[in-house]
Order: structure tokens, then sequence, then C-alpha cells
């Protein structure tokens, strides 16, 4: 995993000496939150095992947003940088081994950092792919139906349906379970049908 985020971010190894210096270990169980929503983020997150999901609350009823695991990055990327209140909160799903930094350490590593060739970019690619994923999931909403949901979940996203528990699934996708069960029913029917 270290080996990966030193390529990941072209650091020599003076850099990386620097920022893996203060980078911390940490291993939780399922179902353990990162960060709550309205809380200020303070760390940024590398995924080692596990699978963490972003969501927030809508009138008493916990909305899932987006998914991550292994090898990804997460945080509230937002309130990180503004020290703003969080919109969204984070909660592992399986049991996780992860790394992080907290925003004290990488504001002292930033003069450091800056020297980097491309770092700036790679982020800014990061948070342009973030948005990206925010943007085109708002828009399934309007224009898909759950049914094409969640088969554009199942082409664009195997890893979700085989690791995933699936009431969050319906959730990220804005149905009950009781109706992805009836979708899941009606895919089998017709690949019965087809076959």
């Amino acid at each position: 995993m270290l080996e990966q985020l030193k390529h990941k971010f072209h650091l020599n190894d003076s850099q990386w000496e620097l920022f893996s210096s203060c980078l911390k270990k940490l291993k939780v169980p399922a179902k353990t939150t990162l960060l709550q929503e309205g809380e200020i983020a303070k760390r940024i997150f590398f995924i080692e095992k596990g699978c963490i999901r972003v969501l927030f609350n809508h009138d008493g009823r916990d909305l899932t947003l987006q998914f991550f695991f292994e090898n990804e990055t997460v945080a509230s990327m937002e309130s990180f940088k503004k020290g703003a209140p969080s919109l969204m909160g984070m909660e592992t799903i399986e049991p996780c081994t992860l790394w992080f930094i907290s925003k004290h350490d990488l504001d002292l590593l930033l003069p450091e950092l800056e020297k980097v060739s491309g770092l700036r970019n790679k982020f800014t690619e990061y948070l342009f792919e973030r948005m990206f994923l925010y943007m085109r999931h708002f828009f399934s909403f309007i224009k898909d139906s759950p049914l094409e949901r969640y088969q554009n979940l199942i082409q664009e996203k195997p890893i979700v349906i085989q690791r995933v528990p699936q009431h969050y699934i319906a959730s990220y996708l804005g149905i009950s379970s009781v109706h992805l069960s009836r979708i899941k029913s009606q895919l089998v029917r017709k690949n019965m049908k087809s076959s």
C-alpha cells in the first residue's frame, strides 16, 4: 500500500520519507464511524483493505453517496480544506486497514509537497474525478429508472454488488430494500427467459 502511494504521488525518496513519517495506520471493525456529518474533517484516508461508504442523513434516513475500496483515497475534501462542517459522514462497511494523514501534518508538509512536479495536477484530477462521479450519480436519479441504475452499477462497479450489503446498495440507488429485491427477481426472470 505504501509503495503504491509513493508512486501515485510521484514522490522522490526524501519527499516520501517526510510524507510517510506522517502516515498513521488504523485498523477498525465494520460499522466504524470515521467522520460524522457536521464534524470538521481532520484526516484523509488511504484504504489498504476494506470498504467505506460516504453518506448523509435525510429526514432521519441514511442515504449512501459513494463506496470506496482498496487503494482509493477518501475524505470530505471541502471540510478538510476549508475547516467547514462536513456535509457527509463516512463509515466502514467491512473491517478496514487504513492509513491516514492529519490536516495538521499535511499543512506542515505542504511547502515541501508543493515542490513535487505534477502533484497539484494529480490532486485537481482527483477532485474532478470525485465531482464527476457525484454529478453522474445525481443525473442518473433524474434520467434513469431504478432498474437502469442497478444495471449500470452491475456493469460499471461490480465490486459493489459483490461486497456491499443489499440495504446499502438500495440506499445508494435511492430505493427500498424491497424494491431492490423486486428488481433482482425481475432480472433473474428476464435472464431465464433469454436462456
